[in-house]
């Protein structure tokens, strides 16, 4: 479903502050398969992220989704196959615009009309539907302004926008550190929640030991740009967040070496 063939990516070449980011990655992710990533700061998770959505072009490499070449392919028109959640609950929404009125646009992204009329009453049916499960109440309030919500609401809002169009690919980038602990953990059991139902290709980005552990098919850790360990299965089943320590003290201490 995706595949990301020796990616490299280096900013601000030939210069003081230059900085390797991503170094000859090679990742694939099969038809639903859920990846978690971990790292250190500027060890590459987002950067990979950015390359994927087409947010910035790499050096190098290639990518493919559902086997269409889209290395070149510009961010606007990558985003039909792409859903993206980023750490800023803020991002994800239009905050004047009502609850209703977010979900139309990304229920009509890609295709060529906008809000014409306005939400229909088909849509607005729909839209109760879809809100009912994340049990936030939203269903109830989809004339309310997006900006009047918590940032958890706006998160689990950005997520149903996110996975609404069935993306090829689902990028979750930290999309819960920048919220308290008993939000973080509501909203990702919403986001495992439509992974599941949807049958979304993921790759998620965390700094949360645990979620890395507790969530995904597959966890990949990144070091200075390269994937430096991989765990799936049994294997990442067995892991504790001491092992994922120990694995970080020592691929640092490979790379001071």
């Amino acid at each position: 479903m995706l595949v990301c063939k020796n990616l490299s990516k280096t900013f601000y070449p030939g210069t003081a502050n230059e900085r390797r980011a991503l170094c000859n990655v090679n990742l694939s992710l099969r038809r639903g398969e859920f990846v978690v990533i971990i790292g250190g700061n500027g060890s590459g998770k987002s950067t990979l992220l950015n390359v994927v959505s087409g947010a910035i072009l790499s050096d190098a490499g290639r990518i493919y989704i559902d086997k269409q070449d889209v290395t070149f392919l510009a961010e606007h028109k990558r985003a039909r196959l792409i859903g993206r959640v980023f750490q800023d609950p803020m991002l994800g929404t239009a905050a004047s615009m009502t609850i209703e009125e977010n979900l139309a646009l990304a229920n009509r992204r890609g295709k060529t009309r906008g809000l014409g009329s306005g939400v229909t009453r088909t849509e607005r049916v729909q839209f109760r539907e879809m809100l009912r499960p994340l049990e936030l109440g939203l269903e109830d309030r989809l004339t309310a302004r997006v900006g009047l919500l918590s940032g958890g609401q706006r998160q689990a809002l950005t997520l149903l926008m996110a996975s609404l169009r069935d993306p090829k690919v689902l990028l979750l980038d930290e999309h819960t550190a920048a919220l308290d602990p008993k939000t973080a953990a509501k909203v990702q059991e919403i986001s495992l929640q439509l992974v599941r139902e949807h049958k979304l290709t993921t790759m998620m980005v965390t700094h949360n030991m645990g979620d890395a552990l507790r969530f995904g098919d597959r966890l990949i850790m990144m070091q200075e740009g390269r994937i430096v360990f991989e765990a799936q299965g049994p294997e990442k089943q067995a892991l504790t967040v001491p092992d994922l320590v120990e694995k970080f003290v020592a691929v640092g201490s490979e790379v001071i070496a």
